[in-house]
């Protein structure tokens, strides 16, 4: 899923091997060129994982999958192969940190905001999981959920759980025939801290270069700094919703002459949807390159590679120093929303700006 179709020749070898892996072993769960997404997505969207489970994967953002109520864990290449081999693995037993939502999110507010608030007030969560509640879930669209999960590894959290509530039933219907069975905290857990989230008085959030924990702040105190790149896509943030709304801010509107805008889905169910839907061609029209789906940019591989000097504001996951291309570049971490509105002024930018005008 990271390099898709192949950009070199040991890509395509390693793409080869693997096809011949799945033959040889009959593995029926194979999504091959034309059929592919990031793993993350595809497991959410094909219903791969339900609640209850222990799922195992080797990416740091496996944790997605806790928006599913999984125990759902990034591991190493030494750890998979065990697993493979002999069935088991083991896991440190850490202790929780609850997240009590409340209130309600305004418009230009979305999961990846939720999410660095929480990284800027709080930091690191290295051996912590994390597990969230309270009466704004069920207002809570699935997809923010998915993207508050997966963005839980920029923390160093074990585990990033939500329930298996009406909204994650009505998010699996249709996707999944396995059977399952929900887990939630007992009455009487013990939590290393509870914390209440406000989100009526959240604001769109940005992540300065290099890292996320203590590192965020509201968009406005980064707005007006020059971005060369503008990135949508990858396991947090290329899903339908996210194309969908980069499609409204930037419609009958152009891309910044001083900008680059690259949209990537995170799978090829998702691009469909979007082509259908119109989408891609309102971001086409805007000067968006809409790409196909893989983690493209995110990664720093291919498809969107920063040079020496340049700033990106970006909605995937990562922005260590070197994250997307050279060291010498600056990543910025927002929303779809800050992203596309920040490619059509050439800064980062609030995006709200561009939802009012739209509505």
């Amino acid at each position: 899923d990271h390099a898709v179709p192949a950009p070199s020749i040991q890509d395509a070898v390693g793409h080869n091997k693997a096809r011949d892996f799945v033959r040889q072993h009959g593995i029926k769960n194979f999504y091959d060129i034309g059929n592919h997404g990031i793993c993350h997505q595809v497991i959410l969207e094909e219903g791969l994982a339900v609640p209850g489970q222990v799922l195992a994967c080797m990416d740091s953002h496996t944790c997605a999958s806790g928006a599913l109520n999984c125990a759902a864990r990034g591991l190493g290449r030494i750890e998979m192969l065990q697993i493979l081999c002999t069935g088991q693995t083991w896991y440190k037993v850490c202790p929780t940190v609850r997240y009590v939502l409340k209130g309600k999110k305004a418009p230009g507010v979305y999961g990846k905001d939720i999410f660095l608030a929480i990284a800027g007030k709080y930091g690191d969560a290295a051996n912590e999981n994390q597990e969230f509640g309270g009466p704004a879930l069920a207002m809570l669209p699935f997809d923010d959920r998915a993207t508050i999960s997966t963005m839980a590894a920029e923390v160093s959290a074990e585990f990033s759980t939500f329930p298996a509530d009406q909204v994650t039933r009505d998010y699996l219907k249709g996707k999944s025939r396995q059977p399952w069975i929900p887990v939630e905290s007992d009455p009487d857990a013990r939590y290393l801290d509870v914390r209440e989230i406000d989100l009526d008085s959240l604001e769109p959030w940005v992540s300065r270069p290099d890292f996320v924990p203590h590192n965020t702040c509201p968009v406005g105190e980064v707005s007006g700094v020059p971005v060369q790149q503008a990135f949508i896509g990858s396991c947090a943030n290329g899903k339908l919703e996210d194309l969908r709304t980069a499609a409204e801010i930037v419609k009958g509107r152009r891309v910044h002459a001083d900008t680059r805008l690259i949209v990537t889905p995170a799978s090829q169910k998702v691009h469909l949807q979007a082509v259908r839907l119109g989408y891609v061609e309102t971001l086409i029209e805007a000067g968006a390159v809409v790409t196909n789906s893989t983690c493209g940019a995110c990664f720093g591989y291919h498809m969107g590679v920063v040079g020496p000097g340049e700033n990106c504001i970006t909605s995937s996951t990562r922005n260590f120093k070197g994250r997307m291309g050279s060291p010498d570049s600056k990543v910025y971490i927002g929303s779809s929303a800050t992203v596309a509105a920040s490619a059509l002024a050439g800064c980062i930018t609030d995006p709200r700006r561009y939802l009012k005008a739209s509505a």
